[in-house]
This record gives structure tokens, sequence and C-alpha cells, in this order.
């Protein structure tokens, strides 16, 4: 079954891109696109896609307004947006994962990136561009280091094993391949570390990982 798309960017060549992008993909399809947020928010409402992507800076409402209005707490019927932008301040990526952004990508990061982000965000994960990663870890670390390594817990061999790959920056796919168990068991796993952690997001189980002795930032 086709991911339906919703394309919102005030530039036309941007839009033009992310539609040759998207639509080269068989399992992928924009069905409508938006020049302002207060647009986004219409169309998504009525059109009512899988997936919305949407840029930070835009008239009417900024792509974060149009997180929160669409994927927010407390959004009776929520849709999936997925934020892809030139901007790359922190503050941005935080409050786009607090209003329920299931992904933040950079479009420098590539046609590649952005393929792979649209499929994660339909299959549960929250993809982030591994620059801003790598930048959350440092600042997790930062925070972190007059309080010593985090409490044990009780996290099985085989989750311990997937919050490290988690901190490796791997997709659920990637790790059910790397562990020879399927992409649904291993969502499974990251949502009973994220319970057990108290970790909101992959990138609070990748800092957690970090301060564990997994993986760190470089």
């Amino acid at each position: 079954m086709s991911t339906r798309i919703l394309l919102a960017d005030d530039q036309d060549d941007v839009r033009s891109g992310f539609r040759l992008i998207l639509g080269s993909q068989p399992d992928m399809t924009v069905v409508g696109e938006a020049a302002d947020g207060l647009a986004a928010v219409s169309l998504a409402r009525e059109l009512r896609p899988d997936l919305v992507i949407a840029d930070i800076r835009m008239p009417g409402l900024d792509g974060l307004e149009v997180t929160r209005r669409l994927a927010g707490p407390g959004v009776a019927d929520p849709v999936r947006v997925l934020v892809v932008t030139t901007f790359d301040h922190d503050d941005y990526v935080r409050t786009a994962l607090s209003e329920g952004a299931c992904g933040f990508l950079l479009k420098r990061s590539g046609p590649g990136l952005l393929i792979e982000g649209v499929r994660a965000a339909m299959a549960g994960d929250v993809l982030i561009s591994p620059q801003l990663t790598v930048r959350l870890l440092r600042e997790a670390q930062d925070a972190r280091l007059s309080e010593g390594p985090p409490p044990p817990a009780a996290l099985t061999a085989r989750e311990e094993e997937i919050a490290h790959l988690v901190a490796e920056g791997l997709t659920n796919a990637e790790i059910g391949a790397r562990l020879f168990i399927s992409a649904g068991t291993a969502k499974t796993h990251i949502a009973n570390i994220q319970g057990k952690i108290g970790a909101r997001n992959r990138v609070g189980i990748a800092a957690w990982s970090w301060q564990r002795g997994g993986p760190a930032p470089s």
C-alpha cells in the first residue's frame, strides 16, 4: 500500500524536488502540496495523508506550530509529521519532537535520508539527521557529567544490545537484520527499553546507552 504524503514548504523548487524523489519510490505518493502553514493544516485535515513533510519557516504558521496542531499532545486524530528543514537549531529539534514530530531531517542530508525518514516514520521510528543526533548526545553528556552514570535499569541482555545499536544510529529494520529478528520485534524491544529507562525517544535511549558505556558520539 502506498504511503500518501503531503508536502508543506514555501519554496516551489523544494516541493518539486521532494515530489520527484518521493514519486520515484513505488510505495510513496504525493497527494498534495502547501506553500504555507495554514494551508498545510487545512489540507492535512481535508486529505488525511499518512504523513506530512513540513519545513520550519513558512508563512502563516511555522512548521513547529503545524506539528503541534496536527500531531501534538491532545490532538484527537493525529497525523504524522516529519520536519525537513535547512535550519538545524537544537531548540527546533527539541520543540518539534516534544510536539509530536516523527523525525527531524536536514535538507542537505540528501534524498536517501529523506526516503529513509518517510519509511522510518511509517514504521513508528523517529529518525533524526546524524549530525543533530551527535549534538544532542553531547548536550546529554554535558548535562549528566556532574550526575555520574545513570542508575542500573532492569534491561535484559537483548535490550542492552538493542540500546547500543540504537546509539549507533541503526533503524528498526537495520537492528532486525543485525540480530536476525523482525523489525516489529525490534520496535517492541525499543518500546520496552523506553519504558524501563524513562526515555522519550531514540535520542534518549542513545544518551542512556552512551552513559552506560555504549558507543560515544564522535
